[in-house]
């Protein structure tokens, strides 16, 4: 197993598909976005839009994560991204996130394109562990990521200084089993 194959996701409200150098700048404005930095860990290098566009331009290449556009499906605007990185083979883990931009929010798009995903890596990677972090103060996340399944596993308490405020991280997580009784019961 590995995440060579980027797929091309379908739901009723959102297309996942692999980047392309084009999405760059789009994903520049996201990731520039008030309340995408406010939520969202540190980025890690430069985010100038040449180094945006190699980024992009390479998450079809890496066989050791899946990065995926979230376009919305009606329009085909790219709105967002969701992400399975951090891959531990031998414990079948690996880690999720995910950010959507301000014409993505308040939709839906964001608690499919995590749906999809998930059940990707579950029924598709035979992954059986899905780990993500987030801010204690984003509930939006929060309720998105219980939404789909997944449970609060810790809390580091003020772990971030964050505009001078400390802030905790959360830890949540899904295991393949939970993920296949959430869907047997959708069913």
């Amino acid at each position: 197993m590995d995440f060579s194959v980027k797929p091309r996701l379908t739901g009723e409200k959102t297309v996942l598909r692999p980047f392309t150098e084009a999405d760059a700048e789009t994903m520049g404005e996201i990731i520039g976005d008030p309340e995408v930095i406010r939520f969202t860990f540190p980025a890690n290098g430069d985010l100038t839009l040449p180094h945006l566009r190699s980024w992009y331009g390479t998450r079809s290449t890496r066989p050791d994560r899946l990065d995926l556009a979230v376009t919305d499906r009606a329009t085909g605007e790219l709105v967002g991204e969701v992400v399975l990185h951090e891959w531990d083979p031998p414990a079948r883990s690996c880690t999720f996130r995910t950010l959507i931009g301000p014409r993505g929010r308040g939709r839906g798009l964001g608690t499919e394109a995590t749906r999809l995903i998930v059940g990707h890596g579950f029924e598709q990677l035979g992954l059986h562990r899905i780990q993500l972090e987030l801010y204690g103060d984003n509930a939006r996340a929060r309720r998105v990521y219980e939404k789909v399944g997944f449970v609060v596993e810790g809390v580091r308490r003020e772990a971030a200084l964050r505009n001078g405020v400390w802030v905790d991280e959360v830890l949540m997580a899904l295991l393949d089993r939970e993920w296949a009784a959430l869907t047997a019961t959708a069913r």
